[in-house]
């Protein structure tokens, strides 16, 4: 009695219809970002916006500028740019602050933040954290850590006299060893994740506090005479 051999799908029909799943499953990828990109952009956008007013107390309103070859100019709130100083003002539209965001690169991935800046105290008076993929439970302390962030109640970023500089650039200490109002205590067990935000605004407060305090004078509304 003789057996019939059954053959299965050839190579060529296994290859297409995994070559056609591949395109379909590209298309859906494409189509739903297409989708939730729309949706995405204005939550972060309003995200930001919130984050604005909690940096800075007392913040009522805000005005988007841009550095121009050392001068602050006004942009639309709405035009997008990383590099954006957000001028924050009172309910009597006093400028007391400005908004700032920042990035650098954590242990896991960039770390996005945004840091308030009070032009009465010459300080850091607030921050919080955009976007960041740090361990949960470890990197993630930034965000929560009472300690860490008491860091942030007034640090120190004073300009030197000819406002081209700080006084005195921010620095990282262990954890119990700051002693200064322009050092950052560290957090343990999120030692790389708290020594990158010390980095973060150390580079960041460098290049735009003392550009800041060039073009503070033009930023003033007029005095009445």
């Amino acid at each position: 009695m003789s057996t019939e051999h059954v053959k299965g799908p050839s190579t060529f029909v296994m290859v297409r219809a995994l070559a056609g799943v591949a395109t379909l499953s590209g298309l859906l990828i494409v189509l739903v970002y297409q989708l939730t990109f729309p949706i995405i952009k204005i939550n972060k956008a309003e995200f930001l916006k919130a984050s604005i007013f909690k940096v800075l107390d007392g913040t009522k309103d805000f005005q988007k500028f841009v550095n121009k070859d050392g001068k602050l100019e006004k942009i639309p709130n709405e035009q997008e740019t990383p590099d954006a100083y957000f001028a924050c003002y009172d309910d009597s539209g006093k400028l007391i602050g400005f908004a700032i965001q920042a990035a650098g690169m954590g242990f896991a991935d960039v770390i996005k933040v945004l840091y308030g800046y009070s032009i009465e105290k010459e300080a850091i008076v607030g921050h919080l954290v955009l976007e960041t993929k740090e361990t949960p439970g470890l990197g993630d302390k930034i965000e929560k850590d009472p300690q860490f962030l008491k860091n942030f109640d007034e640090l120190d970023v004073k300009v030197t006299d000819d406002k081209k500089s700080l006084v005195n650039l921010i620095q990282t200490v262990k954890k119990g060893e700051k002693t200064e109002k322009w050092q950052i205590d560290t957090i343990t067990g999120a030692t790389i994740t708290s020594k990158a935000i010390g980095r973060i605004l150390h580079e960041s407060t460098k290049e735009k506090i003392p550009v800041i305090q060039q073009n503070l004078q033009n930023l003033m509304p007029p005095r009445a005479n």
